[in-house]
């Protein structure tokens, strides 16, 4: 047993936004189907455009070229050409290790890192080895992966490049492993459990250079590349049109392909239909982006049928909306921490700048046209097969139209594609999907396809891993079913829609029956709710939003402490005449108690109050007392002023009257009663000569000259004995 010998990559921590990330240099070693050259000029040819300015710009190093300079020496040294310990590297273009431990001569254990500004989406892994040995069997153990199921239970293997294979003998990536388990990890250190993955192999040469990954890698200078050759074409380049739809948050470009035959007339190119195609939200999932290459394989080529769709068609394709996630080696999430496929209703074009300016993209392209189809290509980790997710449509007009596709596609790929897989339902927890969101918008047929990072279960593939050349010819069969699907000729189309009320007829029955019921489905059944039919599609990979992007996460919580401090309380709007007739009562209260208080013939009784301090307590509870017993005093007074047909002006004179014939009537040495008492003499008429010290205006104006009967609550007059 050999002490462990840790070689570290580089320990991943929450670095500053605007710091640079030393171990994200890309290097390219240009062998075949490995990480491929890209120079600068190539890069400004593809752009149009200068090398984007490194000014006020965040994550500089996560940029095609990344930071210049010498990467540091690994932390492992070979003493000597005897030394046989294996030298890993994943400083490169969409290469993600975070340290490889010696834990045996020919055993390591090796810990992925986490997407950056997260603490979790360990899945993706892609790095290189160097000074190994042949007909020695190594053990690699991932420790450190979170998903509790994987295909790697039922077969699946990891994939491995041989530098000298490629250069000798043409042979590029492959699968190998033996002795694969996938289980949960004994230690813990932190509140969601670790899953390991180990697997033994045997490397083909001695000093090799060889590459081990998660899947066939597909990066951002593969698609630099290709999209290069497409510029460079004068065929091709005549009806793709490519240019910038964005910049990432790393200033990497984010590509717009429009790809149409030119029109003859203005009205045939406004009677284009679009449809619109998109790739690699998820940076891991790169077998999302060799179905795109297949797709515009296709549709770039002379075939006929790829000719017709570019006839009738308008297509916008993003090929790769996340390039900083695929640079950096992320798996699920963009630089900003958070996973662009929950944020396409997000309104900070700053911090989402792919997502938000492809769907205000789209949202263009709806007000000039119909847009019939669209598709976001994904990877599944842990379902087979190829398979849909889409949206149940509740119009009864296009009752299961949007099943339509996904069965034809099913027919033209039997082997590949998995139409009992689909899945139709829409959660809440998916509402900030693009599938969903586009659907919302108006495209009745908007598809998630999601491609598994394993094989077949179907026909003649049963049983086999999915290769490059597997998930490009769907690609082409994505055409194929366009065509079928627009076709002029709807036989096809009412026989897959006959086809699918038969299905789901089925499938209804199977449930009831399930449930120990009978139904009778001779009559409209088309009213019965497919979602709760469905399961829900929470066996997908998609998680739930994590929130604001880390960067706006302090500035959001300041933001909500302000609106704390300075949000005042809101009065509830007043629905009933008895809550109306209440405050108008209040409020003449107020009115009448001032009124009493400012006027000059009793000015006697406020200075006999400001010698008694105890009576403003006898006040106040007095006060409250009197807002419990409105409503009886409210009846007395209306009688009141049956009885003697009073006006407001004589009221308040006869109240005023009373207060100072009560002074007048003042005797030294009593005390003040804490009991009110009222004035329950109504055929007192006021004094001639007394007028009351008031405005006018306090009161309610007339309407149509007549008076309107105004209600006042009687005052508390304090006597004495």
């Amino acid at each position: 047993m050999f002490p462990a010998l840790e070689t570290e990559l580089k320990q991943q921590t929450l670095p500053d936004p605007y710091e640079d990330f030393m171990y994200h240099h890309l290097q390219y070693y240009g062998y075949f189907k490995g990480p491929t050259c890209l120079s600068s000029t190539v890069h400004r040819q593809i752009e149009g455009v200068s090398r984007v300015p490194t000014e006020d710009s965040y994550f500089t190093s996560s940029r095609v070229g990344g930071k210049r300079g010498i990467i540091k020496e690994l932390a492992a040294t070979l003493q000597g050409p005897e030394d046989n310990t294996l030298l890993f590297e994943s400083r490169f273009e969409s290469g993600n290790l975070q340290k490889a431990v010696r834990v045996n001569t020919y055993e390591y254990e090796l810990t992925l890192r986490t997407d950056l500004y997260t603490n979790k989406h360990t899945q993706w892994f892609y790095f290189r080895v160097q000074n190994t040995r042949k007909d020695v069997t190594y053990r690699f153990t991932i420790v450190n992966l979170l998903k509790p199921k994987s295909l790697y239970t039922i077969g699946m293997k990891p994939l491995m490049y041989s530098q000298l294979d490629a250069s000798t003998h043409s042979i590029g990536w492959r699968r190998e492993g033996n002795e694969i388990r996938y289980y949960r990890s004994n230690t813990a250190d932190g509140p969601q459990p670790f899953y390991c993955l180990t697997w033994t192999m045997r490397f083909p040469h001695d000093q090799d250079t060889c590459f081990l990954a998660h899947f066939y890698p597909y990066t951002y200078t593969d698609l630099q590349c290709f999209l290069l050759s497409v510029a460079n074409s004068p065929v091709q380049s005549q009806f793709c049109k490519l240019r910038t739809l964005c910049r990432s948050l790393a200033g990497n470009t984010v590509y717009l392909l429009t790809i149409t035959n030119p029109a003859r007339t203005p009205q045939e190119a406004a009677a284009k239909k679009a449809v619109v195609l998109t790739a690699r939200v998820h940076p891991g999932e790169s077998n999302g982006s060799w179905i795109m290459k297949g797709f515009l394989d296709f549709i770039l080529s002379n075939s006929p049928d790829a000719q017709l769709l570019r006839d009738i068609f308008i297509f916008k394709v993003v090929p790769m909306l996340n390039p900083d996630g695929v640079i950096v080696g992320n798996y699920r999430c963009s630089l900003a921490g958070r996973d662009l496929n929950r944020h396409y209703k997000t309104t900070l074009k700053e911090s989402f700048p792919c997502i938000w300016h492809t769907r205000n993209m789209i949202k263009r392209l709806l007000e000039e046209r119909e847009v019939l189809l669209y598709c976001d290509f994904h990877g599944h980790s842990r379902k087979s097969n190829i398979f849909l997710y889409g949206c149940n449509n509740k119009d009864c007009k296009f009752w299961l139209h949007e099943r339509v596709f996904p069965l034809m596609l099913s027919k033209n790929a039997p082997d590949k594609f998995s139409f009992h897989s689909c899945n139709f339902k829409v959660q809440k927890c998916k509402e900030g999907t693009g599938r969903v969101v586009m659907w919302r918008m108006g495209i009745l047929n908007s598809y998630t396809m999601e491609s598994t990072f394993g094989g077949s279960t179907l026909g003649n593939k049963r049983d086999t891993h999915f290769t490059p050349e597997d998930l490009k010819s769907l690609g082409y069969q994505v055409c194929d079913t366009l065509l079928d699907f627009c076709d002029p000729d709807r036989s096809k189309f009412m026989q897959c829609l006959a086809e699918l009320k038969e299905l789901l007829q089925q499938e209804i029955h199977k449930k009831f029956k399930e449930l120990g019921q009978d139904m009778d489905l001779e009559g409209s059944w088309s009213d019965i709710s497919l979602s709760d039919i469905e399961s829900s599609t929470s066996g997908s990979d998609s998680s739930l939003s994590d929130g604001l992007p880390l960067h706006l996460l302090n500035t959001a919580h300041e933001l909500n402490q302000e609106k704390k401090m300075y949000k005042k309380k809101k009065r509830k709007p007043l629905q009933s005449r008895k809550q109306r007739n209440k405050q108008y009562q209040k409020s003449n209260l107020m009115q009448e108690s001032k009124l009493t208080e400012d006027a000059p013939e009793g000015a006697g009784f406020a200075s006999t109050l400001q010698e008694q301090p105890a009576f403003f307590k006898n006040s106040e509870n007095t006060s409250s007392s009197l807002m419990k017993n409105e409503k009886p005093r409210l009846n007395e007074l209306n009688g009141r002023a049956k009885d003697t047909s009073l006006g407001p002006s004589k009221m308040t004179t006869l109240i005023l009257t009373k207060n100072k014939e009560r002074m007048q009537r003042e005797k030294p040495g009593f005390t003040v009663s804490c009991s009110p008492k009222r004035n329950t003499n109504p055929s007192q008429e006021p004094a001639p000569d007394t007028k009351p010290n008031c405005s006018r205006n306090r009161y309610p104006a007339t309407k149509g000259g007549r008076t309107t009967a105004v209600v006042y609550p009687s005052l508390h007059v304090y006597t004495y004995p």
